[in-house]
């Protein structure tokens, strides 16, 4: 007799009840009771865990499929390509419902090894890291980069200085002061692999640059692997995710943006988030490009209707420089443009549509190029942004110096190896005003400071100091590939998930943890500051992503309670298949 035979009921004798069913013995309950558990537990086994049970969280959690080592909760084509195309709307973040992203940890590529280190990776990179061919054989030619046995070569090219970057910039540094100390942060818009901001760092400038998920695959993930400051991200139909008047230039090399399209909207963005007395940058279409002539003409006009100077027209370059004073609206234009109303914050900027009229900035001339300290004096200095606060000066200071014994703790007490190749790529989850960022500046690291966007709206102070990041909600997956950074940081972590005012969570640990584990790279370190009560459970977590974890106490001179979890992603990979 077969399993499935020996598990029917027992009937018992030949007797019926009265409905004309068999009777089940106690032997059929037994047996029954025994299936609904087998059942049970192999729904918790293979169903992907999430929610607030930490006490489902005892075993391991599974890996995802191989078809996903480069999972993008938020640039998921699955789910864009059903969206509108108008402005570029399916391009831009479109994340999942609560519940609905796998919850799974995702695997490296099998040919995958830790990262060559900074500032050897400026150059090359490991093939197996991101095995994909598409932009070396597209864009060789152009100098982005090349494969050369196990690694990827960039020789610093780009479509429209394909004779490397460092030739690139010193053409630009005859109009723009690039190498003065007076430029420190900007914004290249469409970046490619992002050689042009690379390249930059040697002069001490800080270039975020950003390109959207496209067919070119994995730019800014190749960016990332390099060790530049890079984003996921697309100029589409809302304000990008930064506050305004912080990017000293602005930069778009064969960006392809279409800056007059939609009543000027995208050079409209621009003009919110360039300093005053910053400088815009344009290579390629439409400048001077055929069959663009109309498209260069209103470029032009629109910038002069912003009062805009135009520095150099240099081939298919153009340069403008910002004014340094309030906006020179209202005026006779032809594109009606004029100010937004009084109430429009020109720092809203998550989940925040474009608008069709020009911000108005408190404290121009204070913050403009030119007024503000050059670097690095910025860094250690609170600027006019951070005097609109409550008792903000006395804040920064302070933050300053904490931050300063904080690093150092780190550093001397708990092993974390910043200072060292260990750590190049650094996030700061709750960044406040950047103090780990500046107290790590001397560092051969760059830190993405973000900014929760549910938080008092610091982020222009952080680009005032002359230090670059992001607004962000940690209940939603963070714009950037698995495996990009090398060190995760989390100044209180309940903060993140927990609503300010009614004290709920609105959302999970094991969520946003799981979500480090997708940005951090393999042997990647975690700190993470908070209660004893909430390190316990970022333990459990943290155990059940398959991190090893260390638990200390606070700096001894703080008097703080606090715990300080130090995790470690550990490296492994999944087994390989046969056939």
């Amino acid at each position: 007799m077969g399993l499935l035979s020996s598990l029917r009921p027992h009937r018992r004798g030949t007797a019926l009840s009265g409905g004309g069913q068999w009777q089940w013995s106690f032997l059929d309950a037994v047996w029954a009771v025994f299936l609904v558990a087998v059942v049970v537990f192999l729904a918790l086994v293979f169903t992907p865990r999430r929610g607030n049970t930490l006490a489902a969280l005892s075993g391991a959690v599974q890996p995802c499929a191989a078809s996903e080592v480069d999972l993008l909760p938020c640039e998921d084509p699955r789910r864009s390509s059903r969206l509108s195309r108008e402005m570029n709307y399916y391009r831009e973040r479109h994340c999942p419902a609560r519940g609905e992203a796998p919850a799974c940890l995702v695997p490296p590529p099998q040919g995958y090894r830790v990262p060559v280190p900074w500032p050897e990776s400026l150059h090359k990179i490991w093939h197996g890291n991101m095995p994909y061919g598409k932009i070396a054989e597209r864009k060789g030619h152009q100098g982005w980069m090349k494969q050369e046995g196990s690694y990827f070569i960039f020789p610093g090219g780009g479509t429209m200085f394909p004779d490397g970057a460092e030739q690139y910039i010193e053409k630009l540094t005859q109009y723009v002061p690039l190498k003065s100390g007076l430029l420190r942060t900007g914004l290249d818009m469409g970046c490619g692999v992002a050689s042009f901001g690379g390249f930059l760092l040697k002069e001490n400038i800080m270039t975020l640059s950003f390109a959207p998920r496209d067919s070119h695959k994995s730019q800014i993930q190749f960016a990332l692997e390099r060790g530049i400051p890079a984003f996921l991200l697309m100029l589409g139909t809302r304000r990008l995710p930064f506050p305004a008047q912080s990017f000293d230039f602005v930069h778009c090399s064969r960006c392809l943006i279409p800056f007059t399209a939609y009543n000027g909207s995208y050079l409209i963005e621009v003009d919110r988030l360039l300093r005053p007395g910053g400088y815009l940058i344009i290579s390629g279409p439409p400048v001077q490009w055929k069959k663009q002539e109309k498209e260069w003409g209103e470029l032009q006009a629109m910038a002069q209707s912003l009062c805009y100077k135009l520095i150099t027209v240099d081939g298919n370059t153009a340069i403008w420089k910002k004014p340094n004073k309030a906006s020179c609206l209202p005026n006779q234009n032809e594109f009606g443009l004029d100010l937004c109303s009084t109430d429009d914050d020109p720092d809203e900027a998550w989940y925040f549509k474009l608008k069709k009229c020009i911000t108005k900035v408190s404290l121009a001339e204070e913050i403009a190029v030119g007024s503000i300290d050059k670097w690095p004096d910025r860094l250690s200095k609170p600027s006019a942004r951070a005097s609109l606060m409550d008792d903000g000066a006395s804040l920064f200071e302070a933050d300053t110096q904490k931050w300063v014994k904080r690093v150092s703790y780190y550093k001397t007490s708990l092993g974390v190896k910043l200072g060292t190749a260990r750590i190049r790529n650094v996030m700061d989850m709750n960044a406040f005003f950047g103090g780990l960022a500046a107290a790590v500046a001397s560092d051969p690291v760059w830190v993405m400071n973000v900014v929760p966007a549910q938080k008092p709206l610091t982020l222009g102070v952080i680009y005032d100091r002359g230090l670059i990041g992001v607004y962000h909600d940690w209940c939603e997956p963070f714009s950037t590939y698995p495996r990009t950074y090398d060190l995760i940081h989390a100044d209180g972590i309940n903060p993140l998930i927990s609503d300010a005012t009614s004290g709920k969570n609105r959302c999970d640990l094991f969520d946003v943890m799981l979500e480090m584990d997708r940005i951090l790279r393999p042997e990647g370190t975690a700190v993470i500051r908070d209660s004893p009560d909430m390190i316990d459970k970022a333990v459990q977590v943290a155990q059940s992503i398959r991190w090893t974890t260390q638990v200390h106490a606070s700096e001894p001179e703080s008097g703080s309670t606090e715990k300080i979890l130090v995790a470690t992603k550990t490296f492994w990979k999944l087994p390989l298949t046969s056939g």
